[in-house]
């Protein structure tokens, strides 16, 4: 197949920077408020959002807390990424997954079609990834990728972005590499995210590269790949949010693990966690502790009657 000419390159290039400037301007214009007890963005403050998920808010009292178990789990993606991983581990994963209705499991490409054989039938997706961990593959591979990952099962991709590529300048091997993975994913029905790597960039890079990912069609943009300098922020997480708006979901993603960062990440924006902790987070939501036992109330203190 023949690539596009020189004079499309140029209107699609001009149209990208016309829209990146626009976002860049957007993002610079209100430098965002922080808590004074977090440091947070102020939106994000935990403290300041607790009586909005005590009030039942839909967006965070259905899904970060009160919502019950189920609701919890329906926000992540039961992640195993580790190279030493077994076939034993995957089965377990998947077993949990199962058992708690998370929204995917998240598994490397060889363990795709094992993944999707133990879940058939639950309701809960395969999500695997795609130029994991570094992104520093070419585009026509990704795009291999991932129409092999969704021949074996996969209903969901989490992309790496050419992360050099974005440092560079060349935002259009950027999109590039994006649409490829994106168009395959949409041909076939399954969700695409693109990992930007958001420990390292800078803010505008940050900026840049969801845009990038808005225009090359992709469903979601994610922080980290968990195996980088760095987590999930929920400054990050609003700011990807602000860029992306409405028409994108974004996914938190490294170091999430315990039920206090899923309800601030949610807070800043968050729409999917992934979190290889999901069972620890979904029994913290149910009151139990990690082990599946209800917590032992604390005895008296010394003349309230106790022992």
């Amino acid at each position: 197949m023949s690539g596009p000419n020189d004079a499309t390159v140029g209107v699609d290039l001009g149209r990208l920077v016309a829209i990146i400037a626009e976002e860049l301007a957007a993002y610079r214009a209100v430098p965002p408020a922080r808590c004074g007890c977090h440091g947070w963005q102020l939106d994000c403050c935990p403290t300041r959002v607790q009586g909005v998920i005590d009030a039942g808010a839909a967006r965070l009292g259905m899904h970060a807390s009160g919502g019950g178990g189920g609701a919890v789990a329906q926000l992540i993606d039961h992640t195993l990424l580790k190279p030493d991983a077994s076939a034993t581990d995957i089965e377990t994963l998947c077993t949990e997954a199962a058992q708690h209705h998370f929204a995917t499991v998240c598994v490397n490409p060889a363990w795709v079609a094992l993944a999707a054989r133990r879940l058939r039938g639950t309701g809960v997706g395969v999500c695997s990834v795609v130029g994991f961990p570094l992104g520093a593959t070419t585009p026509d591979v990704k795009a291999y990728e991932t129409r092999r990952a969704i021949t074996d099962g996969a209903t969901e991709i989490d992309m790496v972005i050419n992360v050099g590529a974005l440092k560079s300048g060349d935002l259009r091997l950027v999109e590039q590499d994006i649409e490829g993975v994106a168009a395959a994913c949409r041909a076939c029905g399954a969700t695409s995210k693109v990992i930007i790597e958001a420990a390292l960039l800078t803010d505008d890079e940050k900026v840049i590269a969801c845009t990038l990912a808005k225009a090359a069609g992709a469903d979601f943009v994610k922080t980290s790949t968990g195996f980088g300098p760095g987590g999930a922020t929920v400054d990050d997480v609003a700011l990807m949010r602000r860029v992306v708006g409405d028409s994108m979901g974004v996914k938190a993603a490294g170091g999430v693990r315990d039920l206090n960062q899923v309800q601030a990440m949610v807070a800043a924006g968050a729409s999917r966690v992934g979190a290889s902790a999901g069972v620890r987070i979904v029994r913290e939501s149910q009151g139990t502790r990690a082990d599946g036992a209800l917590p032992v109330p604390p005895k008296p203190a010394s003349g309230a009657g106790g022992y």
